[in-house]
């Protein structure tokens, strides 16, 4: 992998601590290979980290892996849009498992598309309704925040970085800075990683 630039240092560090299943991939080379994969990604799907570097994510999906949702996803990484499904994968010793998958473009500072973000949280037995449950309270957490913060939230969800965040609502990065950590203690999540699952399960 490419020397990470400072940014790319901060997202691969904020992946490596999310407890939840995340990979992030990249556009930039042929089929779209997957170069980080933190342990909660491991420990859900069985599979070490040197059999998913290098490989397309596409690799969890088996015999019953509902197609018209693999190509939902597809749709999203070609529009460059934040996609989000519940999906019938395997684990690496052949168990299916439903979960809620999460895909989402980032962008470069120039407005370039560099990384997308991938996450799993395993739905288990009664999927549909935890599903509709997380999805519901995610909008009425959303729905609670300031104007502003839920700006800021919404920018954060299509994938911009801090800067870019401050040139489109004409406010200072400090400021951009300030509201994502208010919106991560309001929101009870750890990482900006978890604020875009939690922004993308309430429509933004």
């Amino acid at each position: 992998m490419v020397a990470a630039s400072v940014d790319e240092e901060r997202l691969i560090e904020t992946v490596g601590h999310s407890p939840i299943a995340t990979v992030l991939s990249n556009p930039r080379r042929p089929d779209n290979p997957l170069e980080v994969a933190n342990q909660a990604f491991c420990d859900l799907t069985g599979y070490p980290e040197d059999q998913i570097v290098g490989r397309n994510c596409r690799f969890l999906a088996g015999e019953a892996t509902e197609p018209w949702l693999t190509e939902r996803i597809r749709q999203g990484v070609r529009s460059h849009k934040p996609v989000l499904v519940d999906i019938l994968n395997y684990k690496r010793d052949g168990t299916p498992f439903r979960n809620a998958v999460l895909v989402t473009p980032l962008f470069d500072d120039n407005g370039e598309l560099a990384w997308f973000l991938g996450s799993q949280v395993e739905l288990g037995e009664e999927s549909s309704a935890v599903f509709a449950g997380r999805r519901e309270r995610a909008v009425l957490a959303v729905k609670s925040l300031p104007p502003r913060q839920r700006q800021v939230l919404e920018l954060i969800a299509k994938g911009l970085l801090n800067k870019q965040i401050a040139w489109e609502l004409k406010i200072s990065e400090k400021t951009v800075k300030m509201h994502r950590a208010l919106l991560m203690e309001r929101l009870g999540v750890p990482s900006s990683a978890d604020l875009i699952r939690l922004a993308v399960e309430a429509g933004l």
